[in-house]
């Protein structure tokens, strides 16, 4: 961008004289700023970045944002300023946009969209989990300029979050891949979450919605637009295994180099996107055939001799239940290791229990669960069917595995990031 392309997307004050046909990149970091480069300070609950503005300049940037007077050029808000700036690159570049969301799946469907839609666009997308406002306007940045379309993974923890990220994405088509109970104890209820979720739309500029097919998204979605909903009811499985799925879907096959429902399911928006954008149905298997999952998400690896499926990037209750759904019915010499669900509120006990609950009714007697953490004590504690254990700390958990646990046996892995299961791999591995 030229300086007059700041001033112009933002309304900013010109405080200090510079040449406004310079050409700048935006950078939020003096770590990592170069020469050249107009500094943008990014404030937060325990960080300042205005204080860095001199060691910006120091580093040979040409100029900053402030919100005070010691920079180049004044605005209000900075984040705001930011955002106006990655929406004014979105609108130069005039890319289409995907935006995606859920509460869980929806980066497993931005990887399955993009996917798809490389076979025939030079697509990007959100890199790993950047996908808040400024994950959002990196990947705003990041994206080269012979885009034509950008997949956005859009998260959120409380309303009105998805809402100024559809503002400055103003999104062409738009997915919500689910509405589960992640987040519950900040937004009180299912209905609650599936209208934040639904705000995508508010300032979406296309007019495709693709969906999976709840109540609860039908009632609170308010779009004039296309609304495309789909289920797993909607194909018919050919075929299914642990690491591959073939199935039909409005008359055509398609296939996937994973397993399970739930990504048959996020696949099925894929389809539909594709669709959407005038792809043909071979472009479209060929895009999907080329997926594979990325790290903690199915993940296939081997530890000390221990095979190992790690799918612990996060966990609720519905992605829990996807996870054992799953593993009962494409395996049959297993060990699930679950570990805590994190932001669950007031209730999070009760949705443990009522997991544990549920996995009993999956199990055989032949099965080992093995739980780990504070309260997925509660979930190996409904457990009556099969062997169930329960460790408060990865390293006794671990411990156990090493001298009780054949190496026959596929190690399953689920719980919150916040958990750290990758500790399990590493110590198993050494």
């Amino acid at each position: 961008m030229k300086i007059k392309d700041l001033i112009t997307a933002t309304g900013a004050k010109v405080l200090k004289e510079i040449d406004e046909n310079l050409d700048v990149n935006i950078s939020t970091d003096t770590r990592t700023i170069k020469s050249g480069d107009f500094y943008l300070p990014l404030k937060g609950a325990s960080f300042d970045g205005e204080k860095f503005i001199n060691q910006a300049l120091e580093k040979g940037a040409s100029g900053s944002f402030s919100c005070g007077t010691g920079g180049t050029l004044q605005v209000n808000d900075t984040l705001e300023a930011y955002l106006k700036l990655a929406n004014y690159r979105r609108n130069q570049l005039n890319f289409k946009v995907v935006a995606i969301t859920g509460s869980s799946g929806k980066t497993t469907t931005k990887e399955l969209v993009a996917s798809t839609l490389a076979e025939k666009y030079k697509t990007f997308k959100t890199p790993l989990n950047h996908n808040n406002e400024i994950g959002f306007c990196q990947t705003i940045f990041e994206a080269p300029n012979d885009t034509e379309v950008l997949v956005l993974e859009m998260g959120m923890r409380g309303t009105g979050e998805i809402e100024l990220l559809s503002k400055y994405a103003e999104p062409d088509i738009t997915i919500i891949s689910n509405v589960g109970t992640a987040h519950i104890g900040r937004l009180g209820s299912r209905e609650n979450i599936a209208k934040a979720k639904c705000e995508i739309v508010k300032y979406q500029r296309g007019n495709i919605f693709i969906a999976h097919d709840d109540e609860l998204i039908r009632k609170n979605v308010h779009f004039n637009g296309e609304k495309i909903f789909y289920s797993i009811k909607d194909v018919n499985i050919l075929e299914k295994s642990a690491y591959y799925s073939k199935f039909e879907y409005n008359g055509v096959i398609y296939e996937l180099n994973v397993g399970g429902d739930y990504n048959i399911e996020n696949a099925l928006s894929a389809i539909n996107t594709g669709l959407a954008l005038h792809m043909d149905t071979d472009e479209i298997k060929a895009g999907l055939k080329k997926y594979s999952p990325i790290e903690k998400r199915w993940e296939a690896v081997n530890a000390g001799g221990y095979e190992i499926i790690n799918d612990s990037y996060n966990a609720n209750p519905e992605s829990m239940r996807a996870f054992v759904d799953t593993i009962t019915e494409l395996y049959k010499n297993y060990i699930i290791i679950l570990g805590d669900m994190g932001e669950l509120g007031v209730d999070e006990i009760k949705y443990h229990k009522e997991l544990g609950r549920y996995i009993n009714q999956k199990l055989s007697a032949e099965s080992c669960i093995i739980s780990i953490g504070k309260l997925s004590a509660y979930i190996t504690g409904e457990i009556t069917g099969c062997p169930a254990l329960h460790f408060d700390t990865v390293e006794e958990a671990v411990n156990y595995i090493k001298n009780n646990i054949d190496k026959s046996k596929t190690l399953f892995l689920k719980a919150s990031r916040s958990m750290q299961f990758e500790h399990i791999i590493t110590m198993l591995a050494g």
